[in-house]
């Protein structure tokens, strides 16, 4: 067990913590000690020496570490972990016992108690994700709590505690048994391959199952797609198996082109009958506008940031002129998913970005629906920072 440290909070942000806030960040604390460890299990005072709740000191891109109880008696065990991990579980019994779906997240960081860690179910697979060296120190507790409260077939880890967030390269196998990749899971009757052990994204994103369901079951029906930086096609297989006439799949990763041919495959979809291109996606759509292509449905979900030999995007600043660039060459009545997962703006500031950009095209338009995280994503209502995704269906009018 680690022995505990007593730091002091600033009065400003006292009634923060107090009311739910589980992000420790630099600014907060009055008297950060030289050389504390990662890992270290801190108790937070108020300026009169009143217990505010205990947490630990992890350093990473969003703050210096996390609230862990509000019980100043409770110890920072393996057993604190068991009974986390296994309350997380409960609430996703409906995914467990859901035959169509496989693929799932059982525990969410500060949404499920403990900032910094994820663990997502993989067909009777489980992937832990590490936020920070602080979480990382208790990898033993916490891998021993899974083990003793799920059923386990292996266990895999990524560690995302390099500066920014980056992922850390290594053989991410921890226990139990090897998956035998490709690892066949099921997303509302929907067939992904996915790799746990092969770099730092596993082949398809888990928060965005209900906006593929949506696309398959209501939008995509008889129009052609464009899916922009599609990464392995799920975008585009769900819209196939919706019933589009075709897709187009565009993503600048030389490896995107063979993992969306495998998705496409093992969904019984004939992917010659669909375009996969290898191309930046600012690029391919200028040769869109140039050769007056359109499309019934544009696909956007781009990373937060990216950089290429030519273009660096930043959501923050640029969604608003890819929107743009969208509205282009999308038809008239057609429909625009706009997606983004960037976590320093909320939705009604992403719906201006919208707003602006079809202003400036002098086109109306409607949101048809929205979605954030879906229901294993959980959040915390005082930590809006965590509920990142954000998307609108859009569709385009005059």
């Amino acid at each position: 067990m680690k022995k505990e440290e007593c730091l002091k909070v600033k009065s400003t942000f006292v009634k923060g913590l107090q009311s739910g806030n589980p992000l420790i960040t630099e600014d907060c604390i009055a008297n950060i000690p030289n050389g504390l460890a990662e890992g270290q299990i801190i108790s937070f005072f108020d300026e009169k020496n009143r217990f505010i709740a205990k947490g630990y000191y992890g350093k990473q891109n969003k703050g210096i570490g996390w609230i862990l109880s509000r019980d100043q008696q409770e110890q920072i065990d393996q057993v604190f972990f068991e009974r986390r991990i296994k309350q997380a579980m409960d609430c996703r019994k409906i995914f467990f016992d859901d035959p169509d779906t496989s693929a799932f997240r059982i525990f969410n960081g500060e949404g499920d108690g403990i900032g910094g860690l994820t663990i997502d179910f993989f067909a009777g697979f489980y992937l832990v994700t590490w936020y920070s060296e602080g979480i990382y120190h208790f990898k033993n507790e916490v891998i021993e709590a899974l083990l003793n409260v799920a059923e386990v077939k292996g266990i895999y880890e990524k560690k995302r505690f390099a500066m920014k967030g980056t992922y850390l390269e290594d053989d991410d196998f921890v226990t139990g048994e090897r998956a035998a990749f490709p690892l066949i899971v099921k997303e509302n009757g929907i067939n992904f391959a996915v790799y746990l052990n092969d770099g730092a994204m596993v082949g398809v994103f888990l928060d965005q199952r209900n906006v593929r369901k949506a696309i398959r079951d209501k939008y995509a029906k008889g129009k052609t797609v464009l899916n922009t930086f599609s990464y392995t096609g799920a975008f585009s297989v769900a819209a196939a198996l919706g019933g589009a006439v075709k897709t187009t799949s565009v993503d600048l990763a030389n490896r995107s082109k063979s993992k969306t041919i495998q998705q496409f495959s093992l969904n019984g979809i004939d992917y010659e009958a669909h375009d996969i291109i290898v191309e930046d996606v600012f690029n391919y759509f200028k040769y869109a506008v140039r050769k007056q292509l359109k499309f019934e449905m544009v696909i956007l979900d781009p990373p937060s940031f990216a950089r290429s030999k030519k273009h660096t995007f930043s959501a923050g600043k640029d969604y608003t002129g890819l929107l743009e660039e969208a509205i282009q060459i999308t038809e008239k009545n057609g429909i625009i998913v706009a997606s983004t997962n960037c976590s320093t703006f909320n939705m009604g500031k992403f719906k201006g970005f919208i707003e602006k950009a079809f202003n400036k095209r002098g086109i109306k338009y409607k949101i048809l629906e929205e979605f954030s995280l879906p229901e294993d994503f959980k959040t915390k209502k005082e930590f809006q920072e965590g509920n990142y995704l954000k998307v609108a269906i859009i569709k385009k009018l005059t």
